[in-house]
This record gives structure tokens, C-alpha cells and sequence, in this order.
């Protein structure tokens, strides 16, 4: 089966979907609205989960030469404790691959190689969707109107396109956490591959890269909207006294790097990711917090899982069927497993409680933090034909 398919949004899901569908012989067009394809954000973790879905849709290798393997690290409290340690080793035994660093520049870079340029067209907003016809869609993208079998909604957390499929779905919400990350100037002599320190209604951690460069992000608690003229200052006046590398990863960051944005979730879960032609991906379908590293993770067995179901299935409404069944329960759990870590971890602020949790961290067992991780890492993408 293969057909002409529009893919609103050009993010990870959306252009690992136009990926998928690629392979299964369809026609694709991205459509996204930016003027350009590029950085959304600084730094990003991937599990094995989200690496096998890469596998499927044949990037895989080119992401892992890019990223950097994460076998040293885990949780510490803001004077430098360790909590829990990270058993990369152990994870990449269980699962075949250690969860892996990449910077989403080189991430977005790498699938938009994986398309024809002539497939993505940029700077266009889809305001809205022609539903008229019953195994047809109108795609409105600028001067003119693509016709489509299918369409792929991936236009994020704020998804216009979720908003006319359903309209009585209350929406994203703020999810009580803004986050500031930046990407260090240059390379550090960094002693771990990734770190988590918890404090009282705060979190910041660091990500290395292949370059020796970092990803740092800080999240506090707050209310929604606040904004610093001076956000590495900010930064610094909340963390600067924390342990060592943050002090450095600071240090070696321009002003002008510095990203703020505001946490979003869907708290509330879709009761559907399909409406006749229109399927639902990633962001658009299931944002969730980022307190797993599973969020761009969940969009690539999206894209895998559609792909699949449009190869091996009889009909268009058949694949879809499919994708909701398998797709909805598992992120929706993600997600809300991703909402309770966040409540235990950055949202937590009692002193108390904090003690409590970090006094339940120590004493945990690492095979028992290993197997929280598989939880959730350990899925198989289904083959494409």
C-alpha cells in the first residue's frame, strides 16, 4: 500500500514519520512553519528505545556516529553527594546500546539528510484542513492545496491541527517547571557523561557531546511566564554555589546561548490519536514532561509503529486502527510515569521530603535503578514489511 502523504510540522516525529513513510514507498511532503528547519532546542538523551526506532527507519547509524555513548554519571544532591549512580555498562548488556548524547542540531541535521530537499517546504502554516471528502485531505500550504491520502499532524505541543480535530480537548497545560539550557563555547574536562542534581524545587544536569562540548539545563519551579533580562545571571544566582562541574559549565556558556522555555504536557489524554485521514505524532499527540528523557523517544515509535502499520496493513483506516491501539496506550503511560518522576525529582520542595527521597536514592539498589530505565527503554519497533 503506498499513497501521497503531508506531514504538518518538521521536528524530530515529524521528519522521522516522512522517514518512515519514505521507506514504505509513499509520496511525502513536510510542511513546516519556521522559515527554516533547524535547532530546536540545545541537547538531548536517547535510549535504546528511540535508537531502535531509528534502526527501523534506517538512520540509526548515522545518528550513534554522531551521539556519545553515556556510561558514567547519575543523581547528585546540589554540595556534590552521590544519590545514584549511573550503570551506562550495564544498560548497554540489558539493551544491546547505552543511552547516547546528541545535540538536536546534528539530530534534525541527520533525518533532514535522510529527505529530498524538494520534500520540505518551509515558512507555511496550515491554518486549517479541507476533511470534505471521505479518504481525502486538503492540505491549505500556502499558494496551493496539497491533496492527501493521509496527514501526519507532528506540529507539536501547541498543535493547531489537535485543536480543529478536537476541539473540546482542553489542551496543553503548563506543567509547573521553566527550563533554561544552553550549550557550552567549547569543550570541557568533564569527569561524567551525564548528571542529574536534585535540589529543593530545582534540578540542573549536564550532557556531554562527541566534541567535548555540553548541554547544561536548569529547571526551577515557577510560575509560568517569567522571563530574566539576564538569564545566565539568573542561572548563576540560583546555581552558582552548586557543585562542581556547575560552577564551569556556567562559566563557559555566551549570554546569548541561553534558552527559556516553559514546560508543557497533556495532562489530559487524547481519547483518540486519529480522526479519519489525520493521525496524530509526538508533541501533537502525547507532550509530556521531560523527567524520563523519553519525550522526542515516544514521537520515534510513532514514526516507526505508522510506518509499519501503513506497510503491513490492508487499508489506510486499517493502519491507523493499528497505530491508535498500539501507540496510545504505551506513550500515554510514558507520560504519565513521566509526570510522577517529576513530582519525586525537580517538583519536589519540602526539605523533608527531600531528605526522605534522597535517603530512599542512596539506598536503592543499582539493579533496581537499571530496571526503572528498562521499564520504559526496552521496546521493539515493529518491522516495516
Amino acid at each position: 500500500m503506498g499513497g501521497t502523504a503531508v506531514v504538518v510540522g518538521g521536528g524530530i516525529g515529524g521528519l522521522a514519520a516522512a522517514i518512515g513513510l519514505r521507506r514504505i514507498g509513499w509520496d511525502v511532503r513536510v510542511v513546516e512553519r519556521a522559515g527554516t528547519l533547524a535547532d530546536a532546542g540545545a541537547g538531548i538523551s536517547l535510549h535504546a528505545n528511540g535508537l531502535r526506532a531509528l534502526d527501523a527507519l534506517g538512520v540509526g547509524a548515522a545518528v550513534r556516529a554522531a551521539a556519545r555513548p553515556q556510561y558514567t554519571g547519575g543523581t547528585r544532591a546540589p554540595g556534590g553527594r552521590w544519590l545514584a549512580r549511573m550503570d551506562g555498562a550495564a544498560l548497554e548488556r540489558a539493551l544491546g546500546t547505552p543511552i547516547v548524547g546528541i545535540r538536536r542540531a546534528v539530530l534534525h541535521r541527520l533525518l533532514r539528510e535522510a529527505l529530498p530537499a524538494e520534500s520540505l517546504l518551509t515558512g507555511v502554516t496550515v491554518p486549517a484542513l479541507d476533511r470534505s471528502a471521505p479518504d481525502r485531505v486538503g492540505v491549505p500550504a500556502g499558494d496551493e492545496v496539497l491533496d492527501a491520502d493521509l496527514v501526519v499532524a507532528a506540529d507539536g505541543v501547541g498543535s493547531r491541527l489537535r485543536g480543529l480535530l478536537f476541539p473540546d480537548h482542553p489542551g496543553p497545560v503548563y506543567a509547573g517547571s521553566t527550563v533554561l539550557r544552553a550549550v557550552t563555547d567549547g569543550p570541557l574536562d568533564l569527569r561524567t557523561d551525564f548528571e542529574l542534581t536534585w535540589g529543593e524545587g530545582a534540578e540542573f544536569g549536564h550532557i556531554r557531546f562527541c566534541d567535548g562540548r555540553a548541554e547544561w539545563h536548569a529547571v526551577l519551579t515557577a510560575p509560568p511566564g517569567v522571563r530574566h533580562a539576564d538569564p545566565l545571571g539568573a542561572v548563576r544566582r540560583r546555581f552558582g554555589g552548586w557543585h562542581d562541574p556547575v560552577p564551569a559549565l556556567l562559566d563557559a556558556t555566551r549570554p546569548e546561548a541561553v534558552l527559556h522555555h516553559d514546560i508543557h504536557e497533556l495532562a489530559t489524554p487524547l481519547r483518540s490519536f486519529v480522526a479519519g485521514r489525520v493521525v496524530l505524532l509526538g508533541d501533537a499527540a502525547h507532550a509530556m514532561t521531560p523527567n524520563l528523557g523519553q519525550g522526542a523517544c515516544q514521537a520515534l515509535e510513532d514514526a516507526a509503529t505508522l510506518a509499519a502499520a501503513l506497510a503491513t496493513q490492508p487499508s489506510v483506516a486499517a493502519a491507523l486502527a493499528r497505530y491508535d491501539a498500539e501507540r496510545r496506550p504505551r506513550s500515554q503511560a510514558v507520560a504519565r510515569a513521566a509526570r510522577q518522576a517529576g513530582r519525586m525529582g525537580q517538583r519536589l520542595s519540602h526539605p523533608l521530603a527531600v531528605a526522605l527521597r534522597n535517603t530512599a536514592l542512596r539506598v536503592t539498589p543499582s539493579r533496581l535503578a537499571t530496571r526503572a530505565i528498562l521499564r520504559h527503554a526496552d521496546w521493539t519497533p515493529p518491522r516495516l514489511g
